[in-house]
């Protein structure tokens, strides 16, 4: 079986990539976000080219498809689509209008119409899906559930308005939520709040909670953290960081615990809906 990967920025492509290398699976990496960063067969594309995505995809064998990596929405107008990402070019700008979950069942369902099955990351690298449990040394005191559980309330309240994924709790006031900007920019705007309605890095408290939106198709965009999400709370003076176990990646697992520690801040896996 051959895997075309749909790369975008970040370290998860890297991570689908090994993962799908260590099950014997050939790939063919289309790098739609900047330079191509594996070494592997493949190119760059722009993110209109679905048409010499999908020829190059078919020519070289490829029976699959994966998402992985960050792709900012494009900007419509801009955009110079191939004659085949021109004819697709009305359903997607339909199906923006409806947010991005909308947006990428339409590029998924591109896909499909083109023969390719879909593959979701976690099929590929399971092994960096977040644990149950605690993920590192520092446990999560009862001080800090409250904020935990509000935290993950929000989260999917504004995920199911297709809003983002994360939100930011601290003593029961909400500092943030994540929107087009994403976690890190939220985690950036978080840490420049007033100090006496946030934590420090010296007096931490507040919880900042990533959760799948519901009903969102989990083959694509399931929530990332990384050593730099970790990097940022700490910054913003958050006491930990709460994901749903078995729903969530977790890049760089060994360096991410290794700060968290450090700094005592706490990540965990919790059960989802």
């Amino acid at each position: 079986m051959k895997v075309g990967l749909l790369a975008g920025s970040g370290r998860l492509p890297n991570a689908v990539a090994a993962g799908a290398l260590e099950q014997g699976y050939e790939l063919y990496i289309a790098q739609v976000n900047g330079d191509k960063t594996i070494d592997a067969e493949g190119d760059i594309y722009g993110i209109g080219e679905f048409g010499r995505i999908t020829k190059d995809f078919k020519a070289a064998g490829v029976t699959h498809v994966c998402f992985a990596g960050i792709v900012e929405r494009p900007d419509f107008k801009r955009l110079k689509p191939d004659f085949k990402g021109l004819t697709r070019l009305p359903g997607a700008v339909l199906a923006a209008r409806d947010g991005d979950d909308a947006l990428l069942r339409y590029v998924v369902g591109s896909f499909e119409k083109e023969g390719f099955d879909v593959l979701s990351p976690q099929q590929l690298c399971a092994s960096i899906l977040a644990p149950a449990g605690h993920i590192g040394q520092h446990k999560m005191e009862k001080a800090d559930r409250d904020d935990a559980e509000q935290a993950m309330k929000i989260a999917r309240e504004i995920g199911a308005l297709d809003i983002g994924q994360g939100a930011v709790v601290c003593r029961g006031l909400t500092l943030a939520v994540e929107a087009q900007e994403g976690t890190d920019a939220m985690l950036r705007r978080v840490a420049t709040l007033p100090s006496d309605i946030r934590g420090t890095p010296d007096v931490p408290c507040g919880v900042l909670a990533k959760m799948v939106k519901p009903g969102q198709d989990d083959r694509v965009d399931l929530p990332t953290i990384g050593p730099e999400t970790v990097r940022l709370a700490i910054a913003a003076g958050l006491a930990g960081i709460i994901v749903e176990a078995e729903r969530a990646f977790v890049i760089d697992r060994e360096e991410l615990v290794t700060l968290a520690d450090e700094a005592n801040l706490f990540v965990v896996g919790l059960p989802g809906s």
